[in-house]
């Protein structure tokens, strides 16, 4: 049986807004949860805080999390905040092919197709 992932997208405006949205859903996701953050292009400390407790939630309800289109900068502060090890980060190979169903690592190497 093919698992499939909630997908949320994230507004820079609501950060936390949108995460405490997406604790709600933890309870009915199927094991993987995947965080669209590609329009967020700063981070604040409510928002870090609310990530920390989003991360713990998911812990403890064995669920993925999977944050997708990271920005750079964005990565550092969780870097340094020791929060990056908590989640998984994938780009959108979308963005560059056009097929914005299909992630792809952003450690991987680029599928052949």
């Amino acid at each position: 049986m093919e698992m499939i992932a909630e997908w949320i997208k994230i507004d820079e405006e609501c950060v936390v807004e949108a995460l405490e949205d997406a604790m709600k859903k933890l309870d009915s996701a199927a094991g993987e949860v995947v965080l669209d953050f590609s329009s967020v292009c700063r981070i604040d400390a409510s928002a870090i805080r609310s990530l920390e407790e989003f991360a713990a939630v998911a812990d403890q309800k064995a669920v993925r999390v999977v944050l997708c289109g990271v920005k750079v900068d964005v990565y550092k502060v969780l870097k340094l905040v020791k929060l990056a090890s908590r989640f998984s980060f994938v780009t959108p190979r979308g963005q560059l092919s056009g097929d914005k169903d299909e992630l792809e690592s952003c450690y991987a190497k680029p599928s052949s197709k």
